[in-house]
């Protein structure tokens, strides 16, 4: 009898974690998924193009059902998990199906925060987060006008682009005085706002919510300096919050959430975690490249090849928003002993920032033009000495590595 792999939640970072574990040990685990939406296993990152009219959801599938049939793996696709029993060793999940497991995978990702103003629970008020909520905003694209979209982060930005794409008028309520401000730095976040201005998005910064009013449906969105702004929809993207409650009432130890060591084990031997609902050293995690580390570390433990540890690593991130590069990578903030590297030329649209310290770049800020993004990045994360290239490193590769003749 093969031992029994339980795997709680159908996202990406449980799914990447299976597909490591087959390249490293394919005939192992009897492998069981729960999932609570019913699909197979999709990119939840490209929910963006499929509102925009870009991408349908079958382009979007990762795993379709055959998949896991292929692999010899069990699917509960829109059955969740909503019991985990620790001395028995068993899941128990929401239509009364009951498994007992040798080792358990907890993958079950984050949710939507929802802002508790009066009002949030009005139809027409949804969050950004599954094929369920794209299918909501495309139908209210059809039959209404004008939609808000709560949170002028990555993901607010992008569903705010989508739905001016499918023909609706769009406000962003941003409750911060810049755009994106975890990864861009003012005067990137100003260039930014100016473009999808152009664009033909409407955006209040410093927006605080007090209120969604309405009686059948949402109407109108009222704010806390008394403005009001007329909505149809309104979408939820001011965060998420790592979904633990499974794991919090099977007693395992979570602060903001499952707390788990360098192999991704929580504090019980047999259980593991990966993805936005773990805590790794006081950290958590949003962005795809440190989730498939995880997912890759987890496996190799789960196979039984137990060397390997999760590192974290600096990390980049690009907006996708249509028409606008933007690439931040790194602490672009720096401090007292950090000192800046600035280009700036309004008139073509470009601005770069990078954060020196030590004769070494930390951070980096590029707008309108991202190709050496990768570039800089790598400078990052090997540490490399700047200071030959110091009055170049503005200019980029090509001025900073002379090409043989």
């Amino acid at each position: 009898m093969k031992p029994k792999l339980i795997v709680v939640g159908n996202g990406m970072a449980g799914m990447r974690t299976v597909e490591e574990l087959l390249k490293l040990a394919p005939d192992l685990y009897d492998i069981t998924v729960f999932g609570a939406e019913p699909h197979g296993n999709y990119n939840r990152i490209l929910l963006s193009p499929v509102l925009a009219g870009e991408k349908t959801v079958d382009d979007i599938m990762l795993n379709t059902r055959e998949w896991y049939a292929r692999n010899g793996i069990t699917l509960h696709a829109g059955d969740p998990v909503v019991k985990i029993d620790r001395p028995r060793r068993t899941v128990h999940s929401q239509s009364g199906v009951t498994i007992r497991y040798d080792r358990l995978l907890l993958a079950t990702g984050s949710k939507p925060f929802i802002i508790p103003v009066p009002g949030h629970q009005l139809p027409g008020v949804i969050a950004f987060r599954d094929i369920h909520d794209v299918e909501s905003m495309l139908a209210a694209a059809r039959n209404h006008r004008h939609a808000v979209v709560i949170g002028g982060g990555l993901l607010g930005l992008e569903a705010a682009n989508g739905l001016l794409r499918q023909g609706m008028d769009v406000t962003v309520l941003h409750k911060n005085s810049g755009l994106m401000e975890r990864q861009l730095d003012m005067p990137a976040g100003e260039l930014l706002k100016a473009a999808l201005e152009r664009k033909g998005l409407r955006i209040l910064l410093n927006a605080d919510t007090a209120e969604i009013t309405g009686t059948d449906r949402v109407t109108a969105l009222r704010l806390k300096d008394g403005r009001e702004v007329a909505a149809d929809l309104v979408v939820m993207t001011a965060g998420v919050r790592p979904n633990i409650e499974l794991a919090r009432s099977a007693g395992l130890q979570c602060d903001r959430a499952i707390v788990v060591d360098d192999t991704l084990q929580s504090f019980d031997p047999r259980i593991y975690a990966v993805g936005e609902c773990v805590q790794h050293r006081q950290a958590l995690f949003g962005l795809v490249a440190p989730i498939w580390d995880q997912a890759r570390v987890c496996a190799i433990h789960l196979a039984g090849f137990g060397h390997s540890r999760y590192v974290q690593r600096a990390t980049a991130t690009k907006l996708k928003v249509t028409g606008v590069d933007l690439y931040s990578a790194g602490d672009f903030i720096g401090d007292v002993d950090s000192e800046d590297l600035v280009l700036r030329d309004p008139r073509r649209g470009i601005y770069k920032r990078l954060v020196l310290k030590d004769n070494r770049v930390i951070g980096a800020v590029l707008y309108g033009d991202v190709k050496d993004g990768p570039w800089y990045f790598g400078m990052i994360q090997e540490r490399t000495d700047i200071a030959s290239l110091r009055s170049r490193l503005l200019f980029g590769q090509a001025y900073c590595e002379p090409r043989a003749a």
